[in-house]
């Protein structure tokens, strides 16, 4: 037995107008302090308040939330009791605001303990909006909830069904003049999540489909996006992409570029687009050495019109077409591009390898490795070696 969850997805021109239908009387707006500087935060607030909302902001959602972060959310809507809770921003703003959620609606429960088994009985106090500002992580369409173990170094793959969001908002003009390096990294994490929507075990007809199209539309659109950031038709389809594959891969999952990225992320602090999908191309390389015929491969490179013969020359394509689009978009395809000195790659191997191995998205890769093939794609990352084991 399997689930399709998808939250409600308002999008194009006006979408930020959807606010106004919310029926409620307090709302938390959770995000962070430099979308409170460009005034998004206010545009927010204001439809809320216009339609009667009492609201409060949460404003100190940092890059990769921390287990800290989101208690003390926590204790924010704890004292104000909102009935509709809104996460705006990135991938970091919507997973803290998840699990600020959960944690609102279950005040006994250790953050790290949320898991996909559990009833949650959510929504009996709040329901959750979705407003993603950039174009990437697809988190407005998941239940997925990553935040980081600061003690440990650790970056923590957590979710349940339950804390989708009720709403997802997409409005393009939110996204308009995103930064080009944020572009970039948020870009081709939605690649690495379409890729491995439907390359990991997990994978089905559902998101299939939804993973395929937004692969399509982020080698269409990422460069355009990345080299005009008032190209709005660009901006809107990559919009679309991100929500897209993240609907594909929210209902099937991720795979090893996610365990080896997120690693990389925890140690170095690495931004998780750039890190999972700096890895992708070495993660094909690695699943088209296994058994032939089990990567599922051939039919992306066949949908984006690469060499499929067999699944080694479909990977093969594929790896190459993704390694254009990363320099097209002057992304680092190299760990040392990202500025780690091999001194310190070095010292922090040992934990590299452990936090991937124990990722909970590495037992979803066609080919598992094992930790000291984990040791050796970590060494090709760093170097950009080819990976032919």
């Amino acid at each position: 037995m399997w689930f399709f969850n998808s939250p409600e997805v308002v999008y194009g021109e006006d979408a930020l107008n959807y606010l106004e239908n919310l029926v409620g009387k307090r709302a938390m707006i959770v995000t962070d302090q430099v979308l409170v500087k460009l005034g998004y935060v206010n545009r927010v607030q204001a439809k809320l308040k216009t339609h009667g909302f009492q609201v409060q902001v949460f404003d100190s959602v940092e890059p990769d939330p921390s287990l800290e972060t989101v208690r003390k959310g926590a204790e924010a809507l704890l004292a104000f009791q909102p009935d509709w809770i809104v996460g705006l921003g990135g991938g970091s703003a919507l997973d803290a605001a998840k699990a600020m959620w959960v944690l609102y609606e279950r005040p006994n429960m250790d953050p790290e303990g949320i898991n996909p088994i559990e009833k949650l009985g959510l929504r009996t106090k709040a329901h959750f909006v979705a407003i993603p500002t950039t174009t990437g992580t697809g988190s407005e369409a998941t239940w997925a909830i990553v935040l980081t173990n600061l003690g440990e170094r650790r970056k923590l793959v957590l979710g349940n069904r339950e804390a989708l969001a009720d709403i997802a908002i997409l409005d393009p003009t939110l996204v308009i003049n995103m930064p080009a390096r944020l572009t970039a990294d948020t870009g081709l994490d939605a690649l690495t999540q379409a890729v491995e929507g439907m390359s990991n075990l997990w994978k089905n007809d559902f998101s299939d489909a939804l993973c395929l199209k937004a692969a399509q539309l982020i080698f269409t659109y990422l460069p355009r996006a990345y080299w005009d950031g008032n190209d709005a038709e660009a901006r809107f389809h990559m919009q679309n992409a991100a929500c897209i594959a993240g609907l594909g891969f929210g209902n099937s999952n991720c795979a090893l570029a996610h365990s080896l990225g997120h690693s990389m992320g925890g140690v170095f602090h690495i931004p998780h687009g750039r890190a999972v999908s700096l890895v992708l191309p070495y993660s094909i390389e690695f699943c088209i050495n296994g058994e032939e015929g089990s990567s599922h491969y051939a039919e992306l490179a066949h949908f984006l019109g690469l060499p499929h013969g067999s699944e080694k020359e479909a990977g093969t394509s594929l790896t190459t077409a993704i390694r254009k689009l990363q320099k097209d978009v002057e992304q680092p395809q190299t760990l040392e591009a990202c500025g780690v000195s091999q001194a310190d790659f070095e010292r922090e191997l040992k934990l590299l390898v452990e936090n991937a191995a124990n990722d909970t998205t590495a037992i979803m890769a066609t080919r598992m490795p094992d930790d000291d093939q984990i040791r050796h794609l970590f060494w090709a990352i760093y170097k950009g070696d080819s990976v032919d084991f």
